[in-house]
């Protein structure tokens, strides 16, 4: 299988002090392979090495150790770049140019005909959510949700086959996440491969195919979201979800069935238990007092719960 990005053994030491220089590494032997197609997330903690990660990869800084390659071409090659997009976390232009104008200029560096150019900007700048009445105005004047728009519609402006995002939501409101969230979903759609680090872990759960997890520069786990969080469910627990009842009402009859726990909730109460045959007495005992059955659902860790887990062991 041909991956659109493979990392082998990516180390990278940085020099900090004045007389005495001292190392500090930052990323150590990371070694991990994205499919094509996919949308792939890239986690952790403050300092745990995700931007170091992708500006090694895009050629802004260079590893101490270890190789790279993206479609296949080592990411030393020029040609390469011109197949790939980034925005960076935060994205700096030059204050004076309106949006229209500096993504004509990018389209110009990528050999964009002047004929088509002009539609090619306002599409984009149509799919990232930026008012029509806002892209005349200069840079300067723009709010940090507005720059962030504009730097995700320049990491596009090639059609690249792999594109890189660094916190791709910085600075939107929920209305603009929403929007770039199905602007992200809609390249997958298109067979492009998506690479984005956030701390915006409801958007890695709505929009990765698979993540992979740094805790301290090293890579602490990697593979299928969805495997990933399966394989860490431990024993299986059911939550019943009952309103209309209190849980001092209960809490005696509830007691008494082996392993059940109950926590009060605002309009009711929920109530966990790991054998299944125990369901219907619990549903027994609500219904004597007076309660009314909301659901029944699988308790799963969440994707907060594996993200806490792997970045602090």
């Amino acid at each position: 299988m041909e991956y659109a990005i493979e990392i082998k053994g990516l180390t990278k030491d940085y020099e900090t002090g004045f007389w005495r220089k001292k190392k500090v590494r930052a990323l150590e032997d990371l070694t991990l392979k994205v499919r094509r197609g996919i949308i792939f997330g890239f986690l952790g903690g403050n300092g745990a090495g995700k931007t170091t990660t992708i500006k090694t990869l895009m050629r802004l800084q260079f590893p101490t150790a270890g190789s790279a390659t993206i479609l296949g071409h080592d990411i030393a090659d020029v040609q390469m770049h011109q197949r790939i997009g980034y925005c960076p976390e935060n994205p700096y232009f030059y204050d004076y140019l309106t949006a229209r104008e500096l993504l004509s200029h990018f389209g110009e560096l990528f050999g964009i005909p002047s004929s088509d150019r002009f539609d090619k900007c306002e599409t984009l700048l149509g799919a990232v959510g930026l008012d029509p009445k806002d892209r005349g105005k200069q840079l300067r004047k723009f709010s940090k949700g507005m720059l962030q728009r504009v730097g995700l519609a320049q990491a596009l402006l090639n059609d690249p086959e792999v594109v890189f995002f660094d916190e791709p939501m910085s600075g939107l409101d929920p209305v603009g996440r929403r929007e770039i969230r199905e602007l992200i979903a809609g390249l997958r759609d298109k067979g492009t491969t998506v690479f984005m680090s956030t701390h915006i872990l409801a958007d890695i759960e709505a929009l990765c195919d698979e993540v992979a997890i740094l805790r301290k520069g090293k890579l602490a786990a990697a593979g299928d979201l969805a495997e990933l969080l399966a394989g860490h469910e431990g024993d299986r627990v059911l939550e019943v979800n009952v309103q209309s009842v209190r849980a001092d009402a209960i809490q005696d009859e509830v007691d008494l069935i082996a392993g059940a726990e109950l926590f009060q909730k605002p309009n009711g109460v929920a109530i966990q238990i790991s054998d299944e045959s125990d369901l219907e007495a619990v549903l027994a005992v609500t219904r004597r007092h007076g309660g009314s059955l909301i659901s029944v659902q699988p308790v799963k860790q969440s994707l907060e719960d594996l993200f806490v887990n792997e970045s602090n062991d």
